[in-house]
């Protein structure tokens, strides 16, 4: 059987068991939309649909929309929104695809007299994944760091959601989760419907506390991966995007195209494509981008962000002779200081024999190297790319701005190397509305800073200290932090925080380099382990009245507050 679309419903065939197996397609089709259509005219709560532009969301919105579009016009009065969040660094070909679908999306609710709004959400230009990585500095994401998904993801449809929850009270979000698409996803289902008492929609709370006015419900909850395309292939697309076309896209987006007829388990079902970030480091590769590049020629313009994830934000271990280092590939160029300048040990439990600095942010000239690297490939991209995507972007000039702002007022980084590496890639002058007054060290006075470090650094060299570059790196970063702090305090009417400023860079300028800040942290861990010690025993005495242990001034001073605060609480 072969749609209007000119998709084929014969692409797949039951592999799992099939929502659909009892009543057949149609029959579950209809009663799933006169439960919508119930749930629809059973309150005032608003409806807000999470849309992907993937194949489950579409299904459940592509079933609303036909179950409202049967009603009566006088009971289509309750707004269903559509909610798309575009994190900035999708992969560009689903994100052209999904804010296509929204605008023609807007055009067949209004002439159909659907109560449907679209909104393309994005994160606040302090949370995009640009001003993070190279402005803030923060790693590439890794399983235990995985701070992107929150500020791309998360954050912008919960405030939207919030929004409503505000104006309305309670929310109703309609989202195309599947039981069958994951364990993991399953597992979670399972637990917020434990909480539910709508039992006759099939909803259930949300799982976030913030969020505990929302309701959830997941129409297609129960279909299969195979269901899902059946319904698609069958059914036509109501706004008029062709489901034909979204088949393509997950072909494109699998090894040699491959979207079988599935006949059994081991048979690769189309659904397995996964859609997302094109810098995503969750993953070992972006194997839907890379099987797009490979499947079409159209697509190959994507190669070199391809090529820049892979070069620039490689997070793999470190190969050394007998095994893996421990460390990833970009330790290398990642600060040994935290963000806020503070030292962290890592070690194999108690033993400090092998402990290292954890890494923090990246260092000034890495975080130069990516600006310039995203900059090429954006270049690149629109060299290779039809000429419709002359005006493709990959980082957009608020997120320049950003970055530059953090630059210049939070890492005291004064060189202003932004305006001159955007004008030596792209050919263009730099522009930026903000005025940027506390720039008053020009290069030559920067470059006579940079060779007082060195002269520093040579001349304890010579009396036996550490010989590095290091070294007078650092110190030409300390200098120059506390000369842009005095000189950015000149001019104001009040300078209370400037000491807490000042403080705040010798302290972390303290160091000659990462062997001495090692060697700090050890001797600090085994003093706090070897005071951790005594105070058990102090707390041990207060407790059982033994005063046979001896013990340092400090814990003595400790050990009598202790005391003192327990005659003040039996009193």
């Amino acid at each position: 059987m072969t749609d209007k679309q000119g998709l084929s419903s014969q692409t797949v065939s039951f592999v799992s068991k099939s929502a659909f197996a009892e009543l057949g397609l149609e029959e579950t089709i209809t009663l799933a939309k006169a439960q919508i259509q119930a749930l629809y005219l059973a309150d005032y709560l608003p409806w807000v649909v999470g849309y992907s532009g993937g194949k489950d969301s579409t299904a459940t919105l592509q079933l609303v929309w036909e179950a409202i579009s049967e009603l009566p016009s006088e009971q289509r009065k309750k707004t269903i929104h559509v909610i798309s969040t575009d994190t900035l660094v999708e992969n560009p070909v689903v994100a052209m695809w999904v804010d296509n679908s929204l605008k023609v999306m807007m055009q067949a609710a209004n002439k159909q007299g659907m109560p449907i709004v679209a909104h393309r959400l994005t994160p606040a230009i302090e949370n995009s994944f640009w001003v993070n990585l190279i402005g803030r500095g923060y790693p590439a994401p890794r399983k235990m760091f995985r701070w992107c998904t929150s500020r791309l993801k998360i954050d912008p449809s919960n405030t939207f959601i919030s929004e409503m929850l505000n104006q309305h009270g309670e929310a109703i979000v309609v989202l195309g989760t599947r039981s069958a698409e994951s364990n993991s996803r399953k597992k979670t289902m399972e637990v917020y419907a434990k909480g539910s008492t709508r039992a006759d929609f099939d909803l259930s709370r949300n799982g976030n506390p913030k969020l505990d006015r929302c309701w959830i419900y997941s129409p297609v909850k129960h279909w299969s991966n195979d269901d899902v395309w059946e319904y698609l292939a069958v059914h036509q697309n109501p706004w008029g995007v062709p489901n034909s076309d979204l088949l393509s896209m997950y072909r494109d987006g699998t090894k040699d195209r491959e979207c079988p007829l599935v006949v059994d388990s081991t048979t690769p079902s189309c659904g397995d494509s996964r859609f997302g970030c094109f810098v995503c480091t969750l993953v070992e590769k972006d194997k839907s981008m890379s099987a797009m590049i490979q499947n079409d020629e159209e697509k190959k313009w994507m190669q070199p962000l391809s090529d820049f994830r892979n070069i620039w934000l490689d997070i793999s271990l470190e190969k050394e002779e007998g095994g893996f280092s421990g460390r990833n590939r970009e330790w290398k160029n990642r600060d040994f200081r935290r963000m806020n300048g503070s030292l962290m040990l890592m070690a194999k439990g108690e033993d400090l024999s092998d402990a290292k600095l954890v890494h923090g942010p990246y260092k000034q000239e890495y975080r130069a190297g990516l600006l310039r690297a995203i900059l090429e490939a954006e270049l690149d991209c629109r060299k290779m790319a039809p000429e419709s995507l002359n005006d493709f972007r990959v980082i957009n000039d608020d997120e320049l701005r950003a970055i530059r702002r953090i630059w210049l007022e939070e890492k005291y980084e004064i060189e202003d190397v932004l305006p001159k590496i955007y004008q030596e890639v792209t050919g263009k002058e730099y522009f930026d509305l903000t005025e940027r007054d506390s720039l008053k060290f020009d290069a030559e006075a920067l470059a006579l800073l940079k060779q007082v470090a060195q002269d520093a650094t040579d001349e304890s060299a010579h009396e036996g200290g550490q010989v590095a570059s290091e070294q007078a790196d650092l110190l030409y970063e300390g200098l120059r932090n506390l000369l842009f702090i005095e000189q950015n305090y000149q001019r104001a009417t009040r300078r209370s925080g400037v000491l807490q400023e000042l403080e705040q860079v010798l302290k972390r300028s303290a160091w000659t380099g990462e062997e001495e800040a090692l060697e700090f942290a050890l001797q600090r861990e085994t003093l706090r382990r070897s005071k951790g010690q005594e105070l058990a025993l102090a707390e041990l005495e207060v407790a059982t009245g033994d005063e046979s242990v001896v013990f340092t001034d400090e814990v003595v001073e400790l050990k009598t507050a202790q005391v003192e605060n327990s005659e003040g609480m039996r009193k």
